[in-house]
């Protein structure tokens, strides 16, 4: 795309900036995560969720703590365990003696983001809790519907390899992560400079030097701005043919739905905006559908013990998909 086909405009550029500073606060903490924290961003002004998935002891919650700071939010977090009953979650009714009546208590969800700790360690139950507050931003109770602040963004975390008393996400679960990050193992020279900050006094258990680089308002307006982000007829048709083509690969059980082409619309609207395009190119597209569409597909159960990975399915029906021009 051309220089003229950029967005430049202040008010559009103050906010990328103020972007851009996002990343630089969470680095204080976090070494290496360029990506992941690129995922964070995108899920927060496509108004989704994140689902960080990682094996232990890569910084997956610190990640997210130090988003959160980054962004100067109100922030809650919730270590999902078996114990852990919904209304520990979204609220409940408690009992005011002094009133002789129930009153709702909040429960963390009341946040601007929720991280969800190893959230596959609780039961189904609980973890539905959340399909409420991530979908329509609000919690009902005893027949009232509360409004939840915004923005909101839920970025949870879980371990890959540990399976022992943990639970399976539900498909309707998973399908509200607008994304999947995964957090591998870092390079030598990337661990060498996180040994090098603990070495200097770091503590992941002291994150004040990271400052705020973004205003709530500051966060909505950006919202809109990818809101206003376009697309044209053929970049649409290929959403689909993508989708379509994840649904006729072989190894594949349950394809790219509807709802995850619109998710994908969405990211890549997100991902061109923090580039300065005013409307999203194949390019873009491309770029999201791994993180996207990642936790959607279901493979045959054959597929699976074939070793077949879902990312290569994906990269697959990328490359046999015609690109617009």
């Amino acid at each position: 795309m051309t220089e003229s086909a950029q967005t430049p405009g202040p008010d559009a550029d103050h906010l990328r900036e103020a972007v851009a500073r996002v990343r630089g606060e969470v680095a204080k903490a976090v070494v290496g995560q360029d990506g992941a924290v690129s995922g964070l961003l995108i899920a927060l002004l496509a108004r989704g969720h994140a689902l960080v998935e990682g094996v232990p002891g890569v910084a997956k919650t610190l990640l997210v703590r130090s988003f959160a700071r980054a962004l100067g939010l109100d922030t809650a977090r919730v270590q999902f365990t078996p114990d852990l009953m919904p209304g520990d979650v979204s609220g409940s009714l408690v009992y005011d003696a002094t009133a002789g009546e129930f009153t709702f208590r909040p429960g963390p969800v009341f946040t601007n983001v929720l991280l969800a700790d190893e959230i596959n360690r609780t039961p189904p139950k609980t973890q539905s809790a959340l399909l409420e507050a991530m979908e329509e931003r609000q919690v009902s109770s005893d027949g009232v519907t509360r409004a939840l602040p915004e923005p909101f963004l839920v970025a949870a975390t879980q371990n890959p390899v540990e399976h022992e008393g943990t639970y399976s996400l539900p498909e309707a679960q998973l399908d509200r992560f607008l994304l999947k990050l995964t957090i591998s193992v870092p390079d030598r020279d990337t661990e060498i400079g996180v040994l090098r900050r603990h070495a200097e006094g770091f503590s992941p258990r002291h994150l004040e030097a990271i400052e705020p680089a973004l205003a709530p308002a500051d966060i909505l307006a950006a919202q809109s701005a990818v809101d206003a982000v376009s697309a044209t007829a053929d970049v649409l048709a290929y959403i689909v043919d993508l989708a379509r083509a994840t649904r006729d690969a072989p190894s594949v059980e349950l394809g790219a739905s509807p709802r995850a082409a619109t998710a994908l619309l969405a990211a890549a609207k997100a991902w061109a905006w923090l580039g300065g395009y005013p409307a999203i190119t194949p390019d873009h597209v491309q770029a999201m559908v791994v993180p996207v569409w990642r936790h959607r597909i279901q493979l045959r159960p054959d597929a699976e013990i074939e070793g077949v990975s879902v990312d290569a399915v994906l990269r697959s029906a990328l490359a046999q998909t015609p690109v617009p021009r």
